[in-house]
Formats: C-alpha cells, structure tokens, sequence
C-alpha cells in the first residue's frame, strides 16, 4: 500500500460464517491501520449504495434549494448534548459549513425539516444501517485489540448519544478553502461517506492524504476514546476537509458515540496488566465533549489553545 491511498478492507467475510481467512485478513489490515494512524476504508459493508445515493440528493435539495427561512423552521431546541436540526457555523468560525444533525430514530431530540419529501424516512434508514455497522466494527476492533469480541460492545451499550450529520460545504474562496480544521473525532467510530467532489484528508507520517471519493465505499475513523481505552495502542486519526473551488461539498458524518456519563481512563489490559503506566488520566466523557464544543463556540485565538485529547495526557516521562 503506497503513501497515497488508505487501506481498503472488504467486509463481506463479516457476514458469512464460512470465509475464516477472509475474516482474519481484515481484521489485519484494521489493527494496522488502527495502530498507525486510525484510517481505513470499507466496502461490502450492508449499507444499500442506493440509499447512500439517495441520501446524497435529498441533502443537496435541501441545502441547496431551500431557503434559510425553511431551513430554520428545524432549528435545534435547547437541552440536547449536541445542537440537532439545523446549523450554519457562525460567522467567525474558520470552518465554513451548514448541517442538519439528528440524533438515534424516536429520540425527542431530533428536529426534522418537512422538506423535501421523504427526507426524514431516508435519514433514519441509514442511521439505523450505520448503527448495525457500528456494533460489527467494534467487535473487530475488540478483537484486534486482543480482547473478546464483545468487550466494547459491553462497555458502550448505550446509543442513545449516537448521532449523524449531512453536510453542506461551501464552495471555496480565493482567499481560504477551509471545510473543517484539522482535529481528531471524540468518540468511538467515525463513518463518512462523501459525494465526488471528494476534500476529506487524512494525515499520516506528517503528510496530508487525499481520500478520492469511492462508488459505495465509507471511510471509518478511531477516535479519541479507543485511542484513551487503548492506551495509544489504536490512533484516533488526524483529519481535516479541503473545500474544492467552484463547486459546493455534500457528505455524511456518523458518530458511534458513547453516552456522557460513562468515565473514561486507559483500561487495565493495556497498563496495570502488562505494566504499562497509563498515558491518559480519567474523565467523564460529557465533560471533554463539553470542552470541544466551546472550541466551536468560542474559537481559541491561537491552535495551541484548542482543546484535544492531550488535555487528559499524563507526562510518563
């Protein structure tokens, strides 16, 4: 595999009972990927392309042709983790996008546009495909780890914090080309899937990675608490989005997440067991997720100041 492209893994061994070397052989090419920098693509992964299709359209109607007055009667209500419905970054936020999110299918939380037709059916449809996605990717990860299958299926029960976005990205400017900053996701699992104008980059031994948008494919991304779990074992990835010029930047964002009050440290199999000093202390989940809120609410004026997953580092040194 050459330094332009990120590993892509074949899952449909997954769902067969009978392809043990082809089992075996994802699960090696995810806990490389995992332990070098937390990227990886997969194919043959349950989600109809059909729907991931239509998916894409349905938001490119809504974003594009709708006006805001309609976009804002979706607005998020107050008391969520995170804002669902509709937002547009402010203006002094360096990442230049509008979204809706929602959080799992029957949550009181969700705020839904009527428009256009069928757009709310087809989003908790690829929720619901995501979520299946999400509990067969971490039982992989689990296994690459070493531990049982269903061990992080155990710790993280609850999806009830699980939530997706569909993104607009504004074309780029003369000026900046800016989609999202540079940054690592704070959950679990990160699934993407983005349309052809492609922008989404991974960085990887110091240099960034194009992903080129591929028919039916999704990227799948570590983040920070496998990375916390692991004792930096697996790498939450570093990623960013480009803007293309001249022409706008639709894709989708699912965030396999874990609920707020679960506290999270380095487990013991990979420090008090094996006598590893852990290289994170322990946090409520809610509270760095609060922390990485307020870098988009309050942008820090030097990169320095953002908060990341280094702020519960602990100097083992």
């Amino acid at each position: 595999m050459g330094e332009s492209c990120i590993p892509t893994v074949d899952l449909s061994p997954c769902f067969r009972e009978d392809d043990e070397d082809g089992m075996k052989k994802a699960k090696e090419i995810i806990g490389q990927a995992c332990s070098e920098y937390g990227f990886f693509q997969v194919v043959n992964h349950g989600v109809p392309l059909g729907l991931m299709t239509r998916a894409i359209e349905l938001s490119k109607t809504f974003f594009e042709t709708l006006p805001i007055e309609e976009k804002l009667k979706c607005a998020p209500n107050s008391g969520a983790p995170l804002p669902a419905g509709y937002n547009r970054q402010p203006d002094q936020s360096p990442d230049k996008n509008e979204y809706l999110l929602m959080f799992p299918p029957g949550s009181n939380l969700n705020v839904y546009p009527q428009n256009p037709p069928h757009f709310r059916e087809v989003l908790e449809q690829i929720f619901a495909y995501f979520t299946r996605l999400g509990v067969l990717i971490e039982s992989i990860l689990s296994q690459c780890l070493g531990l049982p299958s269903t061990f992080l299926k155990k710790f993280n029960g609850d999806r009830s914090w699980d939530f997706m976005a569909a993104l607009h990205y504004f074309p780029a400017t003369e000026a900046e080309n800016n989609g999202i900053t540079e940054h690592e996701d704070g959950n679990c699992i990160t699934f993407v899937f983005q349309d052809e104008a492609g922008g989404l980059e991974v960085r990887r031994n110091g240099k960034w990675i194009p992903v080129i948008p591929t028919r039916g494919s999704l990227v799948v991304n570590v983040g920070d608490v496998i990375q916390v779990l692991s004792n930096n074992n697996f790498k939450s990835a570093t990623h960013r989005v480009v803007r293309p010029k001249s022409k706008s930047r639709y894709s989708y964002a699912f965030f396999y997440n874990l609920h707020g009050d679960k506290w999270v440290e380095p487990l013991q199999q990979f420090t008090k067991d094996i006598g590893e000093a852990p290289k994170y202390r322990g946090f409520r989940y809610k509270e760095y997720q609060e922390l990485r809120m307020r870098n988009k609410t309050h942008p820090p004026s030097t990169p320095e100041d953002v908060i990341r997953i280094t702020h519960y580092a602990v100097n083992t040194s």
